[in-house]
């Protein structure tokens, strides 16, 4: 079957866009998917063969980043419920996949199935919680969690309710239940890739305050628990970049590229590439992360987000951008579909209703600078010079790297907020 990495590396290879990618390593999923399409072989009719198939696929996802896996999850666990209804760990397994592919209202809907079978489940209150967070339900997102960490405080619990934490501007309590679900998990000795993600996710809250040295090595420590985990390897081409150590990050971006093509690793290498000044090859990734974005009916709705923000932040098919945003926000309504959808209406000139989106994007308390960035160019475009200089003032206080191109944009900004016999060169938004 071909997926849809493979027609993306494909494209790549023909257009010569880096020099070489290493074959895929046989996994310990690949190994359970082998073992239970044989066993399956031989029993077709067995239920709990094809939850495990099921599982061994949503694994491989999670490794590769591959959403074909996903199709592949479904069709066993659908196949496991035909032969025995009543299963809720299969049912809790399908809400996981419906989650992944952001079908956020029927993972809620399969969940929900699956906790009138077995109410004691951690696991599918921990995907329920989820599910409400994506959808910005917030208060029903933490009840979820509270039954999930009565049941069993391990590595998932710990790791789910930390993405609640940091949502609600708690990165101290985001930082410590991240570093207890490392400690748990690998003295539980559960799966690498569950651990190398808490550990991923730990470096990125680190990135988010601007605290480079603990990003990178947590970094570090993913790709020691999961080597060429490739969420680490962009974590750490982003902190080379903060560090203005450039080429590094050209060279560690194509490698997590290599293992799954995500949409915004393609745009960061393009903007450093930009950085460097190598204009011809930043535009073979830009126009990549549109092939992504577009291939395919699943990568459509996977990448709205990414493909909103990556038009708005390049001044590129700016209509497109409003569309994918509105888009989003109609399914999501948490605190990035807000934002994207202020930083789209700003950049196609509607700076007062970005300022509307921007409130409802800030009124959790999400301590991002990408958020300050925005909401402090909305304010330069209407005028509001103090406002504007608080929050770009904010915005770099939170982390002074948050992007290669616009934590300069900011500065800049600010610069001519300070001068205000000047013209707000900037103030339309563009922070490039």
């Amino acid at each position: 079957m071909t997926t849809i990495r493979t027609l993306v590396m494909t494209a790549l290879l023909a257009g010569a866009w880096w020099p070489a990618v290493t074959a895929a390593q046989s996994t310990t999923a690949d190994n359970h998917i082998a073992y239970y399409e044989r066993l399956l072989q031989r029993n077709p009719r067995d239920a709990r063969t094809y939850h495990r198939l099921g599982d061994a696929f949503i694994r491989k996802a999670r490794e590769t980043g591959d959403l074909t896996d996903f199709a592949r999850a479904e069709t066993a666990l659908r196949k496991a419920l035909a032969l025995a209804p009543g299963n809720a760990g299969a049912l809790r397994h399908l809400a996981y996949v419906f989650y992944s592919r952001h079908e956020f209202a029927e993972a809620v809907a399969e969940a929900t199935k699956a906790l009138a079978l077995d109410p004691a489940d951690a696991d599918t209150h921990g995907v329920l919680g989820d599910a409400y967070l994506e959808l910005g339900r917030y208060g029903e997102a933490e009840i979820a969690y509270e039954k999930m960490m009565a049941r069993e405080a391990d590595l998932y619990s710990h790791g789910r309710r930390a993405g609640l934490r940091s949502v609600r501007g708690d990165t101290a309590g985001a930082i410590a239940d991240l570093q207890r679900a490392i400690e748990i998990g690998k003295a539980a000795r559960r799966p690498s890739e569950s651990v190398a993600w808490a550990q991923w996710q730990l470096g990125v809250e680190h990135f988010t305050i601007g605290e480079l040295d603990l990003a990178e090595a947590r970094y570090q420590d993913a790709l020691e628990t999961q080597p060429h985990y490739y969420r680490a390897l962009a974590g750490l081409a982003q902190v080379r970049a903060a560090r203005q150590r450039y080429d590094e990050a050209v060279d560690l971006y194509p490698k997590a590229l290599a293992v799954i093509p995500m949409p915004e690793y393609a745009a960061a290498l393009g903007d450093v590439l930009t950085k460097l000044s190598r204009r011809d090859e930043a535009r073979k990734y830009y126009e990549l992360v549109e092939y992504i974005g577009r291939l395919g009916a699943v990568n459509r709705v996977i990448y709205n987000r990414e493909l909103a923000y990556f038009y708005a932040d390049h001044d590129r098919e700016l209509g497109a951008a409003l569309d994918l945003a509105r888009k989003e926000l109609a399914v999501r309504k948490d605190v990035y579909a807000y934002d994207v959808l202020a930083w789209a209406l700003l950049k196609n000139g509607q700076p007062a209703e970005a300022r509307a989106a921007m409130a409802e994007a800030l009124r959790v308390g999400t301590k991002d600078a990408r958020l300050f960035f925005h909401a402090g160019m909305i304010e330069a475009r209407l005028g509001n010079r103090d406002a504007a200089r608080q929050h770009l003032e904010r915005a770099l206080a939170t982390n002074p790297f948050f992007h290669v191109v616009h934590a300069d944009g900011a500065r800049q900004t600010l610069r001519e907020l300070e001068d205000g016999s000047r013209p707000l060169t900037t103030a339309r938004g563009d922070g490039q």
